[in-house]
């Protein structure tokens, strides 16, 4: 695994595993852990199957989603450190690690996208 995206992306996906599991143990939260849990190691599921697209569409379309992912994880850890589930040292940590996500797919998407349409236009 040396593609960035991907790597990040599974690094992420740890990093929410053992938040959610600390926050379980510590604080007795389950419901928006498990909500968290499903949507921050979405994101590197669905680049990982991005890696396996079939055709520039469909490697798109999975990367679209691992970005979509990636906004509901900010919004789940916007909602835990309101309510007092995260510290401000923890939140500013992890939500870090989240815009780098957003910010690497969505260049990722801009420039597959410009490519699909140069093509076009050729």
């Amino acid at each position: 695994m040396d593609n960035p995206v991907e790597v990040k992306s599974f690094q992420f996906a740890v990093r929410i595993v053992k938040l959610c599991k600390h926050i379980q143990d510590v604080k007795k939260e389950f419901t928006l852990t498990k909500q968290l849990l499903r949507s921050g190691t979405s994101i590197g599921a669905n680049v990982a199957e991005s890696q396996q697209a079939q055709s520039r569409a469909d490697f798109i379309a999975k990367l679209s989603i691992a970005l979509k992912e990636a906004a509901e994880t900010d919004y789940w850890l916007r909602l835990m450190r309101a309510a007092d589930y995260l510290t401000e040292r923890e939140f500013a940590s992890i939500t870090a690690d989240c815009k780098e996500l957003e910010k690497m797919l969505t260049a990722i998407l801009r420039s597959t996208k410009s490519r699909v349409i140069q093509n076009e236009n050729n």
